[in-house]
């Protein structure tokens, strides 16, 4: 099953982006998870009073416990989902077992109230009782820019929380502000060192490009503006030692000189930022005569 919520301000109102129900989940008398979490999101969405701290009453249900990876990394197409798992607190009377329960997590922008975008997985969470009234919970969160679920404004950090539904009354508990995540758009690096070989004292030329990915055209587009440190490693060393400071320029190129002194390998590292993962790139070798 897919949950990809995508929530977004559209003349001032929200609108949920469309689901669509895989022909074997149409056909089939099991009910969808993601088509039920669908109509809960898109309704919940309207309500500017909900509580980011407590979840809704309907259920009961409360969540707590939750982890995420610290970042995720987004390129321009491909999918990309990450883990989240949790502890569902629940009321003696829910079997966790059964077609008429299930749990998922979420992660959104800006509020649990208001979000300017909501994700969810593809299926419903796995969740093992540890009690009469608790169970650990593991599920998805799936990504794919290349179908629109990301703007470029939506990088930087993520809020996490989770949902439980009930399909035979729609009830419902969703609590967020459980947990956050930086959502990142993928960045890339070149580097390329000249000449080679180059005589002892010679200048080398370092030249390169810092990129990512640009979540509303689906290309790679250069990183403008932004501090990269030249770095080089002895042919004996498995260490790299920064020899600079530069700044890409409005492309996202980058060059730079330096003087050849013993043979090895030039690079160039960037450290990153909330919205852009760090990232170097592979040693390029020089021969020095």
């Amino acid at each position: 099953m897919r949950i990809r919520a995508t929530v977004a301000a559209v003349s001032g109102a929200l609108a949920l982006s469309a689901f669509v129900v895989p022909a074997a989940q149409a056909a089939g008398s099991a009910p969808s998870y993601r088509a039920e979490a669908a109509k809960i999101l898109a309704a919940h969405s309207g309500r500017t009073a909900f509580s980011s701290t407590a979840a809704a009453a309907d259920l009961g249900v409360t969540f707590s416990d939750l982890k995420i990876a610290k970042a995720v990394k987004v390129g321009t197409t491909a999918h990309v989902s990450t883990t989240v798992t949790y502890t569902l607190t629940h009321g003696s009377n829910y079997d966790l077992t059964s077609d008429d329960f299930d749990s998922g997590p979420v992660i959104y922008k800006g509020s649990i109230a208001t979000p300017d975008n909501l994700l969810g997985g593809e299926a419903a969470a796995t969740c093992t009782a540890t009690s009469t009234t608790t169970a650990k919970c593991s599920g998805k969160i799936d990504i794919y820019p290349g179908e629109g679920d990301l703007l470029n404004s939506d990088a930087g950090k993520w809020s996490a929380g989770a949902l439980a539904l009930q399909y035979s009354t729609g009830d419902y508990s969703l609590q967020g502000g459980l947990g956050s995540t930086l959502v990142q758009r993928a960045s890339q690096l070149t580097v390329n060192a000249a000449p080679e070989p180059v005589k002892k004292g010679k200048t080398v030329t370092v030249t390169g490009k810092l990129s990512r990915a640009n979540w509303e055209d689906n290309k790679y587009h250069g990183y403008t503006g932004q501090p990269v440190k030249l770095q080089f490693r002895k042919k004996s060393s498995s260490t790299y030692t920064t020899l600079k400071g530069i700044y890409s320029n409005s492309t996202g190129a980058l060059k730079t000189t330096t003087t050849a002194t013993v043979d090895g390998y030039f690079r160039f590292s960037f450290a990153g930022t909330s919205t852009t993962p760090a990232v170097s790139a592979t040693g390029d070798y020089v021969d020095v005569q």
